[in-house]
């Protein structure tokens, strides 16, 4: 079995949250599972200083970047066709909200990258899962938007403590097409129909054990998917 894993850089505030990816792979490991890091050769859209949140005079290049994660195996996503792989995971991060997708600046009226789109769209059109977590649910809404496939997922609960506002991102992706369950760092979603599984993982308040166990859940829940 090969699932592929879409990182969008080396980095939560610029590109992927780095435990999620890690932590991502490590499940996949545990199932028996092959991981397949997948990245864009395009500049991220910006470089974030991690220590101090300012913006840095340089760019940086995201398949470059995420090698780094993956420890320089990685391919580039023009040559991953879902034939490839068994099913994607999309880890979270900034990165999925400014590299993928400009949700980050524009919102739900943001557009998404044009690879990316098609490699989402094809897996599903293909009956193959996706999983996105934390905030990647935005990239999954923007990729099946204005088609006749209405996800059902989630992006954290407001019940619970979170850094971001949860309604508003909610919100958000009603405005796709996409139907929203509240789910805490404890749960997942699981759309059967469509074959899409999210979890919150950072987009709450958590511990990084209680984010591994929550995406340790999440590819449990993949594989009866595939």
């Amino acid at each position: 079995m090969k699932i592929g894993v879409l990182l969008s850089g080396c980095g939560v505030y610029d590109g992927v949250e780095i435990q999620e990816a890690v932590l991502t792979l490590l499940a996949i490991e545990e199932i028996g599972a092959e991981a397949i890091c997948i990245s864009v050769d395009e500049n991220q859209f910006h470089v974030i200083n991690h220590i101090s949140g300012d913006q840095m005079p340089e760019s940086r290049n995201m398949l470059i970047e995420a090698a780094r994660i993956s420890r320089g195996k990685i391919r580039e996503i023009s040559t991953i066709f879902p034939a490839d792989i068994d099913a994607l995971v999309i880890p979270g991060g900034f990165g999925s909200a400014k590299n993928f997708t400009q949700w980050a600046f524009k919102g739900p009226e943001g557009s998404i990258n044009s690879k990316i789109k098609l490699l989402v769209v094809n897996m599903v059109n293909v009956g193959k899962p996706i999983l996105a977590l934390c905030v990647s649910p935005v990239v999954v809404a923007k990729a099946l938007e204005n088609s006749t496939i209405h996800p059902i997922m989630t992006i954290g609960s407001n019940i619970e403590k979170s850094p971001y506002d949860i309604n508003a991102f909610s919100q958000g992706l009603e405005s796709t097409g996409t139907s929203v369950e509240m789910k805490t760092i404890q749960e997942i979603q699981i759309d059967v129909e469509n074959k899409i599984v999210t979890a919150p993982c950072y987009m709450m308040e958590a511990s990084i054990l209680e984010v591994r166990n929550n995406i340790k859940k999440a590819i449990d829940a993949l594989v009866p998917l595939i």
